[in-house]
């Protein structure tokens, strides 16, 4: 006589096959099944992929915080990777275009279009990268001054921007390429090109920092010579991934010949998806300089410390809502408007699930986080009272996320650059200047703007969202 097998281990061969099941690495149709199951299986790797890229910065930033110079150290990363988020906004912005444009092909059922539009996104973001990349690496000293640094601290990170920025286009591909892998269904590549990307980084950070044997330590030089190999392995790994035949999208010659329609079709969408992140990106890098300003180098890199933690818990977050732009986008080619929305509320929920449980996480532990990676007490103090307000609105932060990236992966990339515009130009940028400044409260007035603007960016999308315009694009 057999025994039954019990509710929790039918729970557990579940749970244990759907995740095996994400992790595979093959493109999946989106269009049909249970809509519970699409999410996780497009949110699992999507949020490990978005871990690793956070886990980029916090290496960074915890071996050069123990460096001789730490918070000179600590500012120059932070204040490089303010500046590299123009770079990111292209990267993102073309990586959204790519995203709505393949998924929509793929869920037409129409493989040779999804592939040519894929190869057609690489063109454009080579083609941006390049101007932008080298006028940074020209203009390297000159940006760090401008966003608030000392002059020792821009003397010392001159190196570091320089490689970081004229080594860019290893972002932008990455972030690209990922894009049109998770257009097909495929989070898995994604993510594992990330984790590949990172596990590089990990392993040069701290040969390259302190050096070893043979090898010279490069100080904080070396954290950017590190993360710059890193990304260029992942983006080696992607482009295997591509050319070896095996998935939906096909690499051929001829898809990287321009093609005029295909080019205007990308660009169209892409164009506002990267205001949408530029707009988003300007912010904080005004946001940074109003604190280096008003709080010095202390407050500067207290506040560095405690965004690279928050940016920490939300990159997850950001790979979940991910899950809603590929969502979309496949079901709206398959002309299933209700699946499409359907999946966008079914991920706000685990979303809000998720940035609840960090927040608390936060509020408990954050000091601990902290003191990882500074010894110095003003440092810590800054970036403790910066990370509880900031993590103040992370359930918001979730919810406006999941409707932007819905909003993308419908192809509707200009309502999420309006939002974007008057959120954080029309209303963060002044309240955070009229806190700190008219009422004296120096980088705290920021710290506060950051989760009040956010607060009402997610209302907006929210309610945009219902009024389903987003329903009508064509791409």
């Amino acid at each position: 006589m057999t025994t039954a097998p019990q509710p929790s281990e039918n729970n557990f061969g579940r749970i244990f096959a759907l995740l095996k099941q994400s992790l595979q690495g093959k493109e999946m149709d989106f269009t049909q099944g249970s809509m519970r199951r699409a999410v996780l299986l497009l949110a699992i790797p999507m949020m490990l992929e978005m871990i690793m890229e956070s886990v980029f910065a916090l290496v960074d930033l915890y071996f050069v915080g123990h460096l001789e110079h730490g918070s000179e150290a600590i500012q120059t990363v932070g204040l490089t990777e303010s500046v590299l988020t123009i770079i990111y906004s292209i990267a993102v912005g073309m990586s959204m275009a790519a995203t709505a444009v393949v998924a929509r092909r793929v869920g037409e059922k129409d493989p040779v279009a999804a592939s040519k539009a894929g190869m057609q996104a690489i063109v454009l973001a080579v083609i941006f990268n390049t101007f932008i990349s080298i006028a940074a690496f020209i203009y390297a000293t000159e940006i760090l001054k401008l966003m608030g640094a000392s002059e020792e601290t821009a003397v010392l990170g001159t190196p570091f921007i320089k490689i970081m920025m004229g080594g860019s286009l290893v972002i932008m591909l990455l972030f690209l390429i990922n894009g049109i892998f998770r257009g097909a269904g495929n989070a898995a590549i994604a993510m594992k090109s990330l984790w590949i990307a990172n596990i590089a980084n990990i392993i040069l950070c701290p040969l390259l920092i302190n050096g070893l044997g043979p090898i010279p330590a490069f100080g904080l030089t070396g954290a950017a010579m590190a993360t710059t190999i890193g990304r260029g392995i992942g983006v080696l790994y992607q482009v295997y991934h591509l050319v070896n035949g095996k998935g939906i999208i096909k690499v051929k010659l001829s898809y990287f010949q321009p093609q005029y329609e295909q080019m205007m079709a990308l660009i169209k969408i892409a164009t506002p998806a990267i205001f949408q992140f530029i707009i988003a990106s300007c912010s904080w890098i005004f946001l940074a300089q109003l604190v280096a300003t008003t709080g010095g180098d202390h407050g500067s890199a207290g506040y560095q410390t405690a965004l690279r933690l928050m940016m920490f818990f939300m990159l997850p977050a950001m790979g979940l809502s991910n899950a809603a732009a590929t969502l979309v986008g496949q079901n709206l080619g398959a002309k299933d408007i209700r699946r499409a929305e359907d999946s966008v509320y079914m991920t706000a929920k685990y979303i809000m699930i998720y940035m609840a449980t960090a927040m608390v996480i936060i509020f408990l532990a954050g000091h601990v986080f902290i003191s990882f990676f500074t010894e110095d007490q003003q440092i810590r103090q800054y970036a403790a009272e910066a990370l509880n307000i900031m993590a103040s609105g992370f359930i918001f932060y979730g919810i406006g996320m999941v409707m932007i990236n819905a909003f993308n992966g419908a192809g509707d990339t200009s309502t999420p650059s309006w939002v974007n515009f008057f959120g954080f130009w029309l209303f963060q940028i002044p309240l955070a200047y009229l806190l700190s400044k008219y009422f004296n409260l120096g980088p705290r007035g920021v710290f506060i703007a950051i989760p009040v603007a956010e607060t009402g960016i997610a209302i907006a999308g929210y309610l945009l969202f219902k009024k389903g315009k987003w329903k009508t694009i064509k791409v």
